[in-house]
């Protein structure tokens, strides 16, 4: 089984290209450490009421250790399951894809079973491969199902890519958007740079993963040279671990940037939203650690609306970190306009049934 971004549906696509919202869909477990079915059908249901374009599933933030665990297909089919049963409105489903070329390529059939349209193809496990071998192994798994490239930030065990592996990366057909999450404002350019050398940049759209960097990401414009043409492209989206929490106020925030482009009127206060979005994330994300605490810290927050029931990680040394707790507590009371705390609570019991 296979599918070529030509068999896409057109909506799908367009919704894509357009840009959204996508989250990345955390994992629910109970205080055993295993699947809470419950809350995790819960968490799909809150992202789709939220009004998100899309989900990505059995991603970082959803803990590559999945696959360890024998998780990875069952969440990955309760995810795509409560979301056609939650909504008949075009959903765009991304699969994280992780490990070599013949893990990528069985989890890309087993996407492929579900429902998914794309895979976020994870490079971590091809550390130390030449880039002759990486593009070998993204173009396998492209023949499989349509990619998302994912530069992931090394912090968190990602690999440094340069220009030229995204200008080749770019260059292969089955390629429809690159997820851009470096934590690094020049290796974000390498992105941009090989994606528009490639000439792919109709074609491949760009979303932005850097949650340190989330609205000016997609407030500016990237005026990039190929050859005697100067080349200007914009991030369209954000498929990001921090729109797993506030979903609906990131719904809001991305509609109100599309709004202020095609108007071309972008005021003081939607700038300055950058760096409130980003002290969130300070907390969240745990960048007082090196980010060790960014998946239970957004599992804190959804915990404090009722979504999740505990922060636990199949990984039990993954915890909040000393301190952070009470900079989740600074920034909740400090932009406390940017929750949504309110639609949590009166749709809860309902995302909960």
């Amino acid at each position: 089984m296979s599918l070529h971004r030509s068999d896409l549906p057109a909506e799908v696509l367009a919704l894509l290209r357009r840009g959204t919202v996508i989250p990345a869909h955390p994992l629910a477990l109970d205080a055993s450490r295993r699947l809470d079915p419950v809350r995790q059908r819960a968490l799909t249901r809150y992202y789709v009421d939220a009004g998100c374009g899309g989900l990505a599933v059995g991603v970082h933030s959803t803990q590559f250790a999945i696959r360890e665990v024998g998780l990875y297909e069952p969440v990955l089919e309760l995810a795509a399951r409560t979301a056609r049963e939650a909504t008949d409105r075009p959903l765009v489903m991304i699969a994280g894809l992780a490990g070599r070329t013949a893990q990528a390529c069985s989890e890309a059939q087993v996407a492929l079973g579900h429902g998914y349209h794309a895979g976020l193809l994870s490079l971590a496990a091809m550390k130390g491969a030449s880039l002759d071998e990486l593009i070998a192994h993204c173009e396998a798994v492209a023949r499989v199902i349509p990619l998302t490239g994912f530069y992931l930030q090394t912090a968190v065990g990602g690999i440094a890519l340069p220009a030229e592996f995204w200008r080749r990366f770019a260059s292969i057909d089955n390629v429809v958007a690159v997820k851009m999450a470096p934590f690094d404002r020049y290796r974000t350019l390498d992105v941009v740079r090989g994606v528009v050398a490639a000439g792919a940049q109709d074609r491949v759209t760009l979303y932005t993963g850097n949650d340190d960097h989330i609205v000016l990401d997609l407030l500016a414009p990237f005026a990039v040279r190929r050859g005697d043409e100067q080349v200007t492209v914009r991030i369209r989206g954000g498929l990001l671990g921090h729109w797993s929490v506030w979903t609906k106020s990131a719904v809001a925030l991305l509609d109100r940037i599309h709004a202020a482009i095609d108007s071309g009127r972008i005021d003081a206060e939607l700038l300055a939203l950058d760096s409130r979005v980003t002290d969130c994330n300070s907390a969240f994300f745990d960048v007082a650690h090196d980010f060790a605490g960014c998946i239970p810290g957004c599992h804190e927050v959804l915990r404090r609306q009722g979504l999740m029931a505990g922060t636990w990680c199949l990984d039990p040394s993954e915890a909040l970190s000393p301190g952070q707790a009470e900079e989740i507590d600074r920034v909740c009371r400090e932009h406390a306009d940017l929750s949504d705390d309110a639609f949590v609570a009166a749709n809860l019991s309902k995302w909960l049934a």
